[in-house]
């Protein structure tokens, strides 16, 4: 028998509007600060669940890693924009996210627009264990250039060369990066100083351009120790609360 037919048997209800919650009144803001290896600091800002019960707003924010290119991190650096700056979360103070440096990359476009006709692509990678005991993986790529005075058209490197200065690439990356701490080893990618070094040093093999480290992976981190990381935090610039305004000593302050 059909429902509504028979009188005896309840009619059902019409369901009650669904109350509209809006979902941002769950959340609470955080902001993501750089370590002071950086010259501007602030990143920008993400959201976290607030704590209901045994969830922690806490555990909601930490681990979480972020992207930030190198133009939006150092003043007048549009021209670097294209490496970027992976950023973790190692402690939460108040407001405050505090990171540490994770990883870096160079953008797909400035990759593709190193390929140039006529000429040699090396590549070499090497694992290197820092001072402070964080195992990263360095990765370097450059291309062959034309000798001076050179007739030829093309720049093809031999297969021995290539050897030697994928030889020398490795050592030089490991000379540089073993010798220092992971900010240590972030201040000498931000002026691309160990490319420069690849370039000077194979010089005598055959010379080389657009050197780069194009990526860095952190393959084995340390637990993070809160003194340190709040160390590398420290001296970042105070907020601006405006001078104090010397007050005419015949005006009296007004009365409250």
């Amino acid at each position: 028998m059909a429902i509504g037919k028979n009188k005896r048997l309840p009619r059902k209800k019409g369901k009650g509007k669904k109350k509209i919650v809006d979902p941002f009144s769950k959340k609470e803001w955080f902001e993501i600060k750089a370590p002071n290896v950086f010259a501007i600091r602030d990143v920008g800002y993400t959201v976290g669940t607030k704590t209901i019960g045994t969830k922690l707003v806490r555990d909601n924010v930490m681990n979480r890693v972020f992207e930030a290119s190198l133009s939006d991190l150092k003043p007048n650096s549009e021209d670097d924009a294209f490496r970027k700056f992976k950023l973790k979360v190692g402690e939460v103070d108040g407001k405050n996210l505090l990171t540490y440096f994770w990883g870096m990359d160079l953008t797909t476009d400035k990759l593709r627009s190193l390929v140039r006709k006529w000429t040699t692509l090396i590549e070499a990678q090497a694992d290197v264990k820092t001072t402070d005991g964080n195992t990263v993986r360095l990765f370097c790529i450059g291309f062959t250039y034309p000798r001076q005075n050179q007739q030829r058209k093309t720049s093809y490197a031999q297969k021995g060369q290539v050897r030697a200065i994928r030889k020398k690439m490795v050592e030089i990356m490991v000379r540089e990066a073993s010798v220092c701490d992971t900010n240590q080893l972030v201040k000498k990618l931000i002026p691309e100083t160990i490319g420069q070094e690849i370039q000077k040093a194979t010089r005598g093999i055959y010379p080389l351009q657009n050197v780069l480290i194009r990526k860095v992976k952190t393959i084995k981190a340390q637990k993070v120790d809160v003194g340190k990381l709040l160390e590398s935090h420290a001296g970042g610039k105070k907020a601006d609360t405006g001078k104090k305004v010397a007050r005419p000593e015949d005006e009296k302050a007004p009365d409250a």
